[in-house]
C-alpha cells in the first residue's frame, strides 16, 4: 500500500445559517494514497464541494481532524496553509478561475510568483507546461480570447506549476462541451500516470467511471467508498513533476524582493486596468498636495521679499530712537540724541558704519517747479551703511558735513520731476528757502519704507539742523555692525554705553535682524495656519482613497480568492492592495508638485508682484505625506482583502 497523503477522521463542518447552526458535513472518515485517481460524486448539496474545500485547505472543519502527509492542518497558521495550497495541492475549477487581465503565460504564473521563484525559470516552465497540453501558440492569449477548453487546460497548467503533488478538480468538464471535456479528462489520466494523485468532485457518474476509486456521498456522509476494478491503479508511482521541481527548480535567494517586484507590477497592471477610477482618486491627493506647497511656497515667496527689502536698507543694522518705545508720544520732547553721541559710538570696534538721521517734511523749488518732498540730514556714511549707490555725480563727504555745505543728492523721482531730460547735475534746488547744489542723482532705490511716488533728497546733516529743523539733537542713529560681530552683543554695548552718557535709557533700538526674525516669526505662523488648512484637503483625499480601495476590494474580490486558492499568503495580498493605495497617492503627490510648479510660473508670468519660493524640505514634506496617507488610509482596505474568506472570494461574481 502506498504513503497516506491525506487522512479524515470525524470531520463535521457547520455553518451558521439564520442564526442557527446547520451541519453540512456528518462525520467524514476517508484517506487518500499516493497516486491514487478518485472521484467525489453525489447530487448538489450532498456536501461534496464543502468535503473538496477541507481537503484544498480553503476550508477547515467544525470538528475532527484532517491530517496532509501526517500533519494536522488545524495546527497550521495561514501562511503555511498557503503554503500547502501552493506547493502541494493544484486546483482545477468548473469556473476556471483565470485573472482577466493576465495572458495564459502570466496566468500560468501566479503560483510561482508567491513561491518567489525567478521570473525567467517560471516563465520557462509555464510555456513549457502550455505546450505540453498544446497551447504553445496561444501563451500571449487572455482568457476571453481562449475557448472553455483551452481556458481548463490554462487552468490546468497553472495547477501542475509548483508540482501539484494532488489535483484537486472540481466539476472539471461541467462548462465544457462533450468533445472538450474528454480531451480535459484525458490530461487527467496522463497525469495520473505520471503519479499525480488526482481527487475528481462531479456529479456525472459517466465521469466518475473514469477514476480508480468512487466515493458516494449524500447528506453529508459517505455511502460508500468502491474500487473500480476496469481503471488500473497507479498508487507508489512517483510523481514526475515534483520530483523534477524539487530536483530543479529552487527558490530565488532574493525571494521576497521578487515578491514585492510581482506585488508592484500587479498594483500597476490593476491601476491601468481602471484608469478612470485611478485619476479621480488621485485628485484629492492632487489637489491637497498642490495647495499645501503653493501655499508654503506663496508665504515663503512673499517672506523673501520682505526680508530682501529689509536688507535693502542695510545689512545688520542697528537704529537707535528717543523715547521708551516706538509710538511713544513724548520723544518728541525727548533731545538727548545729540551729534557727540554719534561720535561717540563711531569709534567703537563693532562700529563699520554710522550715520545721523535728521528728517524734515519740505517744499521743494527749481524755477517755475514745486513739489513736497523730504530732506533727509544724513552723515556722509549713510550710503555705505544702506547700500545707496549713485548713479550720477558723487555724495557729499565728511569735510561737507563738517562745514554745513549746501550740497544736496537726489533721488530718482526728483530728478524726473524736475529735471526730466536734463542732466541735474550742478544746478540748483530750494529745499524750503535754502537753495542746496545738486552734486549727485542716487540709484533707483528699493526700500518698504520709502514711498516710491515720494520725493527725498539727502543733505548734510548739520545743514539741516542748523538750516532747515533749527534744532540741536538728532532724530535718530543708524549704524552698521561689522561683519563678525554680534548684533545681540552689539546692541548690549550700545544701551550700555548710550545710558551711562545720559544718565538714563531714554532710548531704545531696533536691529534689522529683530525685524527679520519678527518677520520669519509671524510669516511661519501664518504658513503653518494657511498649511493646516490644506492639509484637511489632504485628509479628505486619504478618505478618498481609502473608499475607492474599499470599492476595489469588493469589485476584486473573485481575483483576491483565486489568488488565495493558488497560494498567495494573507501578507502577499495585503502588499498588492497597499501598494496600490501608496502609489496613487505619490503620483497624485508628483503631479500635485508639479502642477503647484506651473501654478507659480503662470502666476508670476501675470502677476509678478507674486513670488512663489519653492523649497525642497517642502516638495520632501508633501511626497512623504503623501506616501503617508497612502500608507494609513489604504492599510484598512489592504487588511480587509487579506482576511477574506477564499470560499466566499471564490464563491463572488
Amino acid at each position: 500500500m502506498s504513503e497516506v497523503l491525506l487522512e479524515l477522521k470525524g470531520v463535521r463542518r457547520s455553518y451558521n445559517s439564520g442564526g442557527a447552526e446547520v451541519e453540512v458535513l456528518h462525520g467524514i472518515d476517508l484517506k487518500v494514497h499516493q497516486g491514487e485517481m478518485l472521484a467525489i460524486v453525489g447530487p448538489s448539496g450532498s456536501g461534496k464541494s464543502t468535503l473538496m474545500n477541507i481537503i484544498g485547505c480553503l476550508d477547515k472543519p467544525t470538528s475532527g481532524s484532517f491530517k496532509v502527509k501526517g500533519v494536522d492542518v488545524s495546527k497550521l497558521s495561514s501562511d503555511e496553509l498557503a503554503t500547502l495550497r501552493r506547493d502541494f495541492f493544484g486546483f482545477i475549477f468548473q469556473r476556471y478561475h483565470l485573472l482577466g487581465h493576465l495572458n495564459a503565460s502570466e496566468n500560468v504564473q501566479v503560483p510561482a510568483i508567491y513561491a518567489g521563484v525567478k521570473r525567467s525559470k517560471r516563465a520557462t516552465r509555464a510555456e513549457d507546461l502550455l505546450d505540453n497540453l498544446g497551447l504553445k501558440e496561444r501563451v500571449d492569449y487572455l482568457p476571453s480570447q481562449l475557448s472553455g477548453g483551452q481556458q481548463q487546460r490554462v487552468s490546468i497548467a497553472r495547477a501542475l506549476m509548483n508540482g501539484g503533488q494532488i489535483i484537486l478538480a472540481d466539476e472539471p468538464t461541467g462548462a465544457l462541451d462533450s468533445k472538450s471535456g474528454q480531451e480535459v479528462m484525458r490530461i487527467l489520466k496522463e497525469l495520473n500516470e505520471r503519479g499525480h494523485t488526482i481527487i475528481l468532485v462531479t456529479h456525472d457518474k459517466g465521469i466518475a467511471a473514469k477514476a480508480r476509486r468512487i466515493v458516494s456521498i449524500g447528506d453529508g456522509q459517505i455511502v460508500s467508498d468502491e474500487i473500480n476494478e476496469d481503471k488500473p491503479s497507479f498508487e507508489g508511482v512517483s510523481n514526475e513533476d515534483s520530483v523534477k521541481i524539487n530536483a530543479v527548480w529552487r527558490k530565488s535567494a532574493g525571494a521576497f524582493i521578487d515578491r514585492f517586484k510581482e506585488a508592484f507590477r500587479m498594483a500597476v497592471r490593476a491601476m491601468f486596468a481602471n484608469r478612470m477610477r485611478t485619476l479621480l482618486t488621485m485628485l484629492g491627493i492632487i489637489i491637497g498636495i498642490m495647495a499645501v506647497v503653493s501655499v508654503v511656497a506663496l508665504a515663503r515667496g512673499a517672506s523673501e521679499q520682505v526680508l530682501a527689502n529689509i536688507s535693502s536698507l542695510g545689512t545688520n543694522t542697528i537704529t537707535i530712537y528717543p523715547g521708551q518705545r516706538m509710538g511713544d508720544v513724548r520723544s518728541g520732547r525727548v533731545q538727548t540724541l545729540t551729534p557727540r553721541d554719534l561720535n561717540s559710538l563711531v569709534g567703537q570696534p563693532f562700529v563699520d558704519s554710522a550715520s545721523a538721521s535728521v528728517q524734515s517734511s519740505v517744499l521743494l523749488r527749481q524755477g517755475s517747479l514745486e513739489y513736497n518732498g523730504t530732506a533727509q540730514g544724513v552723515s556722509h556714511d549713510i550710503f555705505r551703511v544702506y547700500g545707496y549707490e549713485v548713479e550720477k555725480g558723487r555724495l557729499f563727504n565728511k569735510q561737507e558735513v563738517d562745514t554745513n555745505a549746501q550740497v544736496v543728492v537726489i533721488d530718482q523721482n526728483t530728478a524726473q520731476n524736475f529735471f526730466k531730460g536734463q542732466d541735474p547735475l550742478g544746478k540748483t534746488l530750494l529745499v524750503n528757502s535754502m537753495p542746496m547744489v545738486i552734486i549727485g542723482v542716487l540709484a533707483p532705490i528699493d526700500s518698504p519704507f520709502m514711498r516710491s511716488d515720494a520725493l527725498y533728497v539727502f543733505i548734510p546733516y548739520t545743514a539741516s539742523m542748523s538750516r532747515l529743523a533749527n534744532q540741536n539733537y538728532l532724530s535718530s542713529i543708524v549704524i552698521r555692525i561689522k561683519e563678525g560681530f554680534s548684533t545681540a552683543v552689539a546692541e548690549r554695548s550700545l544701551i550700555q554705553l548710550l545710558t551711562s552718557r545720559h544718565g538714563r535709557q531714554d532710548f531704545f533700538i531696533q536691529s534689522s535682524d529683530t525685524i527679520m526674525k519678527s518677520i520669519s516669526q509671524a510669516t511661519m505662523t501664518f504658513t503653518l495656519l494657511i498649511s493646516a488648512i490644506a492639509v484637511i484637503s489632504l485628509v479628505v483625499g486619504g478618505i478618498g482613497v481609502m473608499n475607492i480601495m474599499l470599492v476595489s476590494v469588493t469589485e476584486r474580490t473573485r481575483e483576491i480568492g483565486i489568488r488565495m486558492a493558488v497560494g498567495a499568503r494573507e501578507s502577499d495580498i495585503m502588499a498588492q492592495f497597499l501598494i496600490e493605495a501608496v502609489m496613487v497617492c505619490l503620483l497624485g503627490g508628483a503631479v500635485g508638485v508639479i502642477l503647484s510648479f506651473g501654478l507659480g510660473n503662470i502666476l508670476e508670468y501675470f502677476v509678478p508682484s507674486i513670488v512663489l519660493s519653492f523649497s525642497l524640505d517642502s516638495i520632501i514634506a508633501a511626497v512623504a505625506t503623501s506616501s503617508l496617507i497612502g500608507i494609513a488610509f489604504g492599510f484598512m482596505p489592504a487588511r480587509s482583502a487579506s482576511k477574506l474568506n477564499p470560499i466566499e472570494a471564490l464563491a463572488r461574481e
